[in-house]
């Protein structure tokens, strides 16, 4: 039997986009299109006066102008997917005010230009821990109605923890508090012989996808909405806009575009604006942003500031963990990453006690949104740098102090439950036996190698698929899932290695809402765990059902035959197979008497499968000019089954490279009255060819028990721990520890020369 999983293949969808025949959001034509561009104001807090539009109107071309009011959205609907224009108040420089449709793009752009908005400024929030005193003003003075959409759960993956009450005095710009605590944190800390502290900051960071936000809207002669979008979820967001416009879900139809790119930043952002126009206008309608709209009215991943304490006893054991995680969520965010990153501050091990709080504070930012594993890069920059410290100070080998108190199965995870199966060890064992961590002590001055690792805990949601058996003897695989990265070709690879065929004859349909299985948001590290648990299923339940007909056929029962290789056969006799294609046309064809064969495959998971990845990086520290120069770099990750080796290597790779981006160059910034500064590639960083150096990818398999063929989610974990292990490179190179991301090389600089 030819085997499916474990080889290495080419994505499905390679040879399309490599020779540019796959068609975008933007891409497809539509009749009678009107095109939008969005009015946006650069004031980072003001009370709308009024909006006059005469002048935009009288534009050759432009058709309406459409403000908050003018969306013909429910009463009560509620969150940042409610509000895509500002109500009354800019809430960020940069907050859309109203919507231009034009015939033509040219006279949308020329329309948005003269639309004139008169404006009272309020005082900017702009600093997340001011926010929080309760003197503070506030970011927001018209309070927002409260979010019951699923938008924010769609993207959390992780959960832990309750909030209670809080003790401390705060303003209303705290918009969620979440504390972790065991244990008695200071008896722990008392008793340790070595207790190390840090104040640690990250910036925002823009997800850097190749294609903007795009969405195109539509209404058919039969009444039914149809959104053509750049999404990561089909399914949430049709349930989203249902609830918006009060519509039957059989009224809305989502179509997942392929995706050029996301990273977590595609949810809900300019769908809500496509349909309400549509809707207000009776015209098809598009909107793909510009760049610069992208960058300022999208939803970054948020700043943080992350304050820690952390205690071991001689011996190596870890005491205690306490402190504080504070979220900047800008101005309308509707995901909670303050509590995420809480939960992830105590990193992957074990703690005799701990208590970290989690707050979410509004500011007149841009609202924040999710990127590849939310609040676990800024959680394990300040972790790793005070385990390495701590290791420091016990005089011990950082991978050996990482070693004895990795959490393992069977442990009290940090939301208070046992942990599952979980490979960290072996992925900190991988590295520690790389040759790389054992020359560490040779490397000339300024060179510095470091460990880090990350952690991510994966996400559950309930997945459906079905598997059809075709007349050419090959597999329709249909699921509601978008493909983010490759899963079509990793749920194909499942299905023929469940059924028995050559992945060649496995064909994967992402249907819309209207004709798919469900399928939440791509995201979390849990489309191949959940869906791809249904694929399988729903592979094995069309292989019995063959099975069933060619027993019948050949009048051998079920349970002596297989398939193998597209034939099915008495087992271990090749010479009286028959091929699938052949029992197939005898099923589907007129006067049949076999039922079709289609398999149907569910799943709602209940145990997470968490992953982790090591680090390793080695690099050179320029003293005289701060540059930062990341040599090699070595990933270890744990992938529990490496369905097809070469995606996976892609995932490890890629979140490799993004972690680099996150550790010394990438920061949305803006000026002192909080006007964004970074509003096109030319003024944001991101890293290209020559700044991500070699890699070396260690694929460590520890199978999840309830995954397809033991394979969990890759996507997150490997870029969770990159910024800590540069960061604790920098310092094992220049004895200064940076507590500030990105490492600039004036940061860097500056550092060196206060150290003297």
């Amino acid at each position: 039997m030819t085997a499916s999983v474990g080889v290495r293949r080419r994505r499905l969808d390679g040879e399309a986009k490599v020779r540019g025949a796959t068609r975008y959001a933007a891409d497809v034509p539509v009749q009678g299109l009107l095109h939008a561009r969005l009015v946006q104001v650069f004031e980072a807090h003001a009370r709308i006066a009024g909006i006059d539009v005469s002048s935009a109107l009288e534009v050759p071309g432009v058709v309406a102008v459409l403000t908050a009011g003018d969306l013909p959205f429910v009463d009560g609907a509620s969150g940042r997917a409610a509000e895509p224009l500002a109500r009354g108040e800019v809430l960020f420089a940069g907050h859309p005010v109203a919507l231009v449709l034009a015939e033509s793009e040219a006279a949308a752009e020329d329309g948005a230009e003269l639309v004139s908005v008169d404006y009272e400024p309020l005082p900017a929030v702009l600093d997340m821990e001011a926010a929080m005193a309760p003197d503070s003003p506030l970011a927001r003075v018209e309070a927002p109605v409260e979010d019951d959409s699923d938008v924010g759960a769609a993207h959390a993956a992780v959960g832990g923890g309750e909030e209670d009450e809080p003790t401390e005095e705060l303003s209303d710009n705290v918009t969620a508090r979440q504390r972790l605590a065991a244990g008695d944190v200071d008896a722990a800390l008392a008793a340790s012989q070595a207790v190390v502290s840090g104040r640690f900051t990250t910036s925002r960071v823009y997800q850097a996808y190749l294609e903007p936000q795009t969405a195109t809207a539509w209404i058919e002669p039969e009444g039914e909405v149809v959104v053509n979008t750049s999404t990561q979820g089909a399914f949430p967001t049709r349930q989203t806009l249902a609830g918006l416009f009060g519509l039957p879900l059989e009224r809305i139809r989502v179509r997942p575009a392929p995706l050029g790119g996301a990273f977590g930043g595609k949810l809900m952002v300019v769908e809500p604006l496509v349909v309400g126009a549509t809707l207000a206008l009776l015209r098809p309608v598009r909107l793909a942003l510009t760049r610069m709209e992208d960058f300022t009215s999208s939803n970054p991943a948020p700043g943080q500031v992350i304050e820690l304490e952390a205690g071991a006893r001689s011996d190596g054991t870890l005491t205690a963990v306490r402190g504080r995680v504070i979220c900047d969520d800008g101005g309308n965010a509707d995901l909670a990453v303050g509590s995420i990153s809480a939960l992830l501050s105590s990193g992957p091990y074990r703690w005799e006690a701990r208590d970290i709080t989690g707050y979410d504070v509004r500011t007149n930012r841009v609202g924040a949104g999710a990127y590849r594993a939310p609040g676990a890069p800024p959680a394990a920059f300040a972790i790793e740098a005070l385990i390495d410290d701590l290791a420091g100070r016990l005089g011990v080998d950082p991978i050996e102090l990482r070693l004895q108190n990795v959490l393992k199965e069977g442990d009290t995870g940090p939301d208070g439950g046992a942990f599952p199966v979980f490979g960290a060890a072996e992925c900190l064992e991988r590295v520690r036996s790389h040759p790389l961590w054992a020359r560490r002590g040779e490397l000339p001055d300024d060179e510095g190698v470091a460990v880090g690792i990350g952690w991510w805990p994966g996400g559950l949601e309930p997945a459906a698929a079905a598997c059809r058996l075709d007349s050419d003897g090959g597999l329709t695989i249909v699921t509601g899932a978008v493909d983010m990265s490759g899963t079509e070709t990793t749920f194909a690879t499942i299905a023929a290695e469940a059924f028995g065929l050559p992945l060649d004859k496995v064909r994967v349909v992402a249907a819309d809402t209207a004709s798919g299985t469900y399928a939440g948001m791509s995201g979390g590290s849990k489309v191949t765990y959940t869906v791809g648990a249904a694929v399988e299923r729903a592979a094995r339940d069309a292989r019995e059902q063959l099975l069933r007909m060619a027993s019948s056929e050949l009048e051998i029962a079920p349970e002596d035959l297989e398939i193998v290789d597209g034939k099915v056969q008495p087992i271990g006799v090749p010479s009286e197979a028959r091929s699938v294609a052949e029992l197939a046309q005898e099923i589907l064809r007129f006067g049949g008497r076999y039922e079709p064969v289609e398999g149907h495959g569910r799943t709602a998971q209940t145990s997470r499968a968490p992953g982790a990845a090591a680090h390793l990086t080695h690099l050179r520290v320029n003293r005289d000019t701060g540059d930062v120069e990341v040599l090699s770099h070595v990933v270890a990750q744990d992938v529990g089954r490496a369905l097809n080796p070469d995606l996976v290597e892609g995932q490890m790779q890629g979140g490799a490279a993004q972690g680099i981006g996150w550790a010394l160059m990438e920061s949305l910034t803006d000026n002192e009255e909080g006007q964004p500064v970074t509003t096109s590639f030319v003024s944001y960083a991101v890293p290209t060819v020559d700044r991500v150096p070699p890699m070396e990818l260690e694929v460590v398999e520890v199978p999840a028990p309830d995954g397809p063929f033991g394979a969990k989610g890759v996507g997150e974990p490997p870029v969770v721990g990159v910024a800590a292990a540069v960061a604790n490179a920098v310092a094992e190179a220049t004895g200064v520890r940076l507590r500030d991301l990105p490492l600039t090389p004036e940061r860097v600089w500056s550092a060196l020369g206060a150290a003297g």
